[in-house]
């Protein structure tokens, strides 16, 4: 490995939030153009009664600046510690793969029966990734 190789899910993390932003965009324009809801009512933020197909990308969007912190500052540190070898690198894929997955149902079906085991799933790889880093830097 050359030591970089955390750094390539985090960019693809990255990319997903910027494909995210540009949904959001297109649904909203969208929404707007078909007459469902006024421009006036993004510039304050005043979106209360946001149509679900811009609502379900908002939200989607929060959603990956919540958990996902805890995710880029453990790649930093795992990067840092020198602990970013193949099995933390393995959970951080795992982590993106999921976070698209969830992204891709909330945005599609919004159904919980797909998205909450896809959250889990990489809620799980992330305690795993803090715990190898735990164990790494107990051991090292």
């Amino acid at each position: 490995m050359t030591g970089y190789e955390i750094f390539w899910p985090m960019m693809a993390h990255a990319v997903l939030v910027f494909i995210l932003y540009a949904l959001l965009g297109w649904r909203r324009r969208a929404l707007v153009k078909a007459g469902r809801i006024q421009l006036a009512q993004f510039r304050e933020n005043h979106t209360a009664d946001e149509p679900a197909e811009s609502l379900v990308v908002r939200n989607s969007l929060a959603n990956q600046f919540e958990l996902p912190l805890l995710f880029h500052v453990g790649c930093i540190v795992l990067y840092t510690a020198q602990a970013d070898n193949l099995p933390a690198v393995i959970l951080a894929w795992i982590f993106v793969a999921t976070r698209y997955a969830h992204a891709f149902v909330h945005v599609t079906s919004n159904d919980l029966r797909y998205r909450s085991p896809l959250f889990a799933l990489g809620f799980a790889a992330l305690v795993c990734m803090w715990g190898w880093l735990g164990i790494w830097l107990a051991f090292s």
